[in-house]
């Protein structure tokens, strides 16, 4: 269990007020010493828990982000409204804050964190200091990831048009007047491929638990490559995950299930570690809002369950995905499996989550798994190779034996991503991957009964809100990115 020192008492103090600061119009945790805090790799190292720290905060893998790309995927409905996050679900967004205002103040907050430390380990370096190689891979990976999470929610697609407006790139502890404007797509992910290359030299091949090595670089980098379409590149960072077979191996169907009770097992590549009493977001927790209502607490509410259409894909054969095994009945009915248990203990009966204790809220968030690369692999070699393909793709489609193994002739995109859409249920995936291959969503409306207004039933890239608005409070904070304001709002 990392335990978070001195170096972050301030960063709680920060952040509780962090609905009140903008863009730049922060401190970094460690001021209380500013220039002096960062002294040996030890103290870099407490940085850099306590960067694994925020990546937690509700704001963002902790709960909000990975509810945004699964409640706008299509995936998951809401059966009934006024429970929290329904914005994320019906699009209604505006400039206002609102439930989606804290992902740019909160990941802007921890790229900051991220450059102080860099600077710190820049200046240490040039007087000479050794041992920070680690610290400073680390932490260039974490910036890439989280400048890549931060052009999908606010720049159009990749593919869709990459010289359009993206997000600022800051990579120096800037003021409080600082006015960064927004760079292009491709200017963002030119800074992100660097950030991720500069980094990987620099980590240990070995497994680090809760940190991250260079195999979690490579998994990163597999992702964006494949969000660019450089399939090639995409393949290769895919591949070499998988190669790392003393580190890493796919889980059997008999162990699946289980694993989601595990902390750190033989698919995670990196997860990011929540205990209780520290970083634990508890009834309020990323579990909960995929979880029966008032299972395990009666301020569970039920927030969101499966869609219609996800439960009619993971039935498809039969009941023979072993994927099933972390649904749960939903609020609806007895025999109803809407309820997703990978993040609060794998069943209705809520076990213990992976910290084996009686607090089931404080579990993991697994960010990259094995899997994931399995599938990276699969479409990036549909075209080239579809044999290969097939291969990496049945090692995870076989987790439903009622399914024919995929062949070079049987083989396509749309079962490769129906796939990744029942192995990656409930982590933050789906919106991401329905946007960067233009494919319209459908959502399940009728489920709950709603009536929206906000969109249509069925939408695709072309509509304005499946970009977010930067809000009026980073405007108020900045007044010249105003003119930058993406369209429609």
């Amino acid at each position: 269990m990392k335990n978070i020192k001195l170096l972050l008492v301030v960063a709680v103090l920060l952040l509780s007020t962090a609905s009140c600061k903008k863009f730049l119009d922060v401190t970094p945790s460690n001021s209380a010493d500013a220039n002096t805090a960062v002294k040996t790799p030890r103290d870099a190292q407490i940085v850099i828990n306590g960067i694994m720290n925020q990546m937690t905060n509700s704001n963002y893998y902790g709960r909000n982000f990975i509810m945004y790309a699964e409640a706008k995927g299509g995936d998951m409905a809401v059966f009934s409204m006024g429970r929290g996050l329904d914005a994320l679900y019906t699009f209604n967004h505006s400039v206002s804050a609102n439930s989606y205002s804290g992902y740019w103040s909160q990941i802007y907050y921890t790229i900051l964190e991220t450059n102080y430390l860099l600077e710190q380990i820049a200046k240490l370096e040039t007087s000479g200091a050794t041992g920070f190689a680690s610290a400073k891979g680390q932490a260039l990976t974490a910036r890439a990831l989280m400048y890549f999470d931060l052009v999908r929610l606010y720049g159009k697609q990749y593919t869709d048009d990459k010289t359009s407006l993206g997000v600022p790139i800051v990579l120096t502890r800037s003021g409080f007047d600082a006015r960064p404007l927004r760079k292009s797509v491709d200017e963002v992910y030119k800074q992100i491929l660097k950030d991720l290359t500069d980094a990987a030299p620099l980590l240990s091949k070995a497994k680090s638990n809760g940190y991250i090595n260079y195999y979690a670089n490579k998994a990163i980098a597999a992702r964006v490559y494949l969000t660019m379409d450089d399939k090639p590149a995409a393949l290769a960072a895919a591949l070499e995950v998988m190669g790392a077979t003393s580190l890493y191996s796919l889980y059997t169907n008999a162990n699946w299930v289980s694993s989601w009770k595990s902390q750190y097992g033989s698919e995670s590549i990196f997860e990011l570690n929540v205990n209780p009493l520290e970083n634990d977001l508890g009834t309020a927790s990323l579990g909960v809002y995929q979880r029966n209502r008032n299972v395990g607490t009666t301020a569970a509410l039920g927030f969101f369950y499966a869609s219609t259409d996800f439960l009619n894909s993971l039935n498809a054969g039969g009941n023979a995905d072993i994927r099933r095994g972390i649904m749960g009945r939903d609020e609806t009915s007895a025999s109803r499996l809407g309820a997703c248990y990978k993040y609060s203990g794998s069943n209705d009966a809520v076990p213990a989550g992976d910290k084996s204790t009686a607090n089931n809220t404080a579990v993991n968030i697994k960010v990259v798994r094995l899997s994931e690369m399995y599938l990276i692999a699969a479409e990036a070699s549909l075209i080239s190779n579809p044999t290969n393909a097939a291969t990496y793709l049945n090692a995870i489609r076989s987790r439903n034996p009622a399914l024919a193994p995929a062949t070079a002739a049987t083989i396509t995109l749309d079962m490769i991503l129906e796939e990744r859409g029942k192995e990656l249920y409930g982590e933050g995936h789906r919106f991401f991957d329905m946007m960067r291959l233009n494919r319209s969503i459908t959502f399940n409306d009728e489920f709950g009964g709603l009536t929206v207004s906000q969109r249509a039933k069925t939408i695709n890239r072309s509509f304005f809100k499946t970009i977010l608005p930067i809000s009026q409070d980073e405007i108020n904070a900045n007044p010249d990115i105003k003119a930058q304001q993406n369209p429609g709002y």
